[in-house]
């Protein structure tokens, strides 16, 4: 089996399993790519969670497509793209049909059980990150200090902080503790691939608004609404629903209540939010073009992230290896575990412990994943059966 093929069958499994949000994505990832499959060490993973919260769009699908680029190439981050992003845009395109409903007290109860399993993969997750990169008093003080400030601000500007926290703090107080030598990332991306990718990124960035001003073209005028949004947004799918909203060509054409329909929807269906894209190009589309300005809209939002990552990855594997960069890198490191221990409270604790039940059904999660050693999707198969049983019995899941 090509490589290409291993990463579209690993992400094809992940995109169907990986209820629960971006921070749920990253525990999701870690299972599976690196605590399993071992395609990259933990030092190495935390590296690429910290440039991608860094850049504007989905930050975990852009981890998941550099995850793949290491893997398998240019076509390996395809697959994983591809794969990842498919199952939930095409269960919002059948959410935009009205041939998959999420009503009733069942579907309610999956969804609980989904979304409390979370926390245990997210826990899981965040607990073997910490053994690996926290492992002196200095770096859990960092990871400590992160995790405050990714509570106190609020979204990306939390994130952002408390990594550069981090990077500051490594540099001075990390240069000298014993950290093992991490292999460098080996992208596979040339630094002129690089150049030629952050040169798109801008060319369409400014050329998509004028070309949809001088010719009025509908398809123009979607395909600038859906880049912009994706080269704009900073904290991932939570934050991309006012810029959505915000642009006239999608305003004029979907109404309030569908947005806040489709992005219900999104939240309610495994992968990335940013396919939320596709509901919406749908709702665009006209008679028989509707999935083919669904498929536009969702390459439309992806596209800037990826080519953003492409243009910063094969100058970060050229200058990771300094001894000051190696600091920088243990204090980001560090503080990647912060911000993901603040995000296991807020929102993967506040949102999916919500009755009695849904923190049976983590608790449950937790033991499976920590003393049975359970895989991830065997335990979000049991979130599943629990929240349906809960649902159907009606037993606690609304006290």
């Amino acid at each position: 089996m090509s490589h290409s093929a291993e990463v579209f069958r690993a992400f094809l499994k992940l995109g169907v399993t990986s209820f629960g949000g971006p921070v749920a994505h990253l525990g999701y990832f870690r299972e599976e790519l690196v605590a399993k499959r071992k395609w990259v060490s933990e030092q190495q993973y935390s590296e690429l969670v910290a440039i991608c919260q860094f850049l504007p769009g989905p930050a975990s699908s852009q981890v998941g497509f550099a995850l793949g680029l290491i893997r398998g190439g240019y076509l390996g981050a395809l697959a994983a793209w591809t794969a990842f992003t498919l199952p939930s845009a095409i269960l919002l395109v059948l959410f935009a049909i009205g041939a998959v409903t999420l009503d009733g007290a069942i579907g309610a109860g999956v969804i609980s059980g989904l979304t409390a399993v979370a926390v245990a993969v997210v826990a899981h997750a965040v607990w073997g990150m910490a053994r690996t990169l926290t492992p002196d008093l200095r770096r859990i003080g960092i990871a400590i200090v992160a995790a405050l400030l990714a509570l106190l601000l609020p979204g990306a500007i939390g994130q952002v902080a408390a990594i550069g926290v981090g990077i500051l703090a490594g540099v001075a107080w990390c240069r000298r503790v014993d950290q093992p030598e991490a292999t460098p990332l080996q992208i596979g991306v040339s630094r002129r691939a690089g150049v030629v990718a952050l040169t798109f990124w801008m060319l369409l960035l400014v050329l998509l608004p004028i070309a949809a001003a001088t010719t009025r073209s509908p398809g123009v005028s979607l395909i600038d609404a859906f880049y912009r949004s994706g080269a704009l947004v900073f904290g991932g799918g939570h934050v991309v629903l006012p810029l959505l909203a915000a642009e006239p060509a999608i305003a004029n054409a979907v109404t309030p209540e569908q947005i806040l329909a489709g992005y219900g929807a999104a939240q309610a269906v495994p992968g990335p939010l940013f396919t939320f894209a596709s509901f919406l190009g749908f709702e665009m589309g006209v008679g028989g073009s509707a999935p083919l300005t669904a498929l536009i809209a969702l390459i439309a939002i992806f596209l800037p992230g990826m080519l953003l990552l492409l243009a910063v990855l094969p100058f970060w594997s050229q200058v990771r290896g300094k001894p000051v960069m190696r600091a920088a890198i243990a204090g980001a490191n560090a503080a990647v575990v912060g911000i993901l221990a603040a995000a296991l409270w807020n929102p993967v604790v506040t949102s999916g412990i919500t009755s009695p039940a849904t923190l049976v059904i983590a608790g449950v999660g937790l033991v499976l994943l920590f003393a049975a050693r359970f895989p991830a999707w065997a335990v979000v198969l049991t979130g599943v059966v629990a929240g349906a049983l809960s649902g159907a019995t009606g037993f606690g899941l609304f006290w």
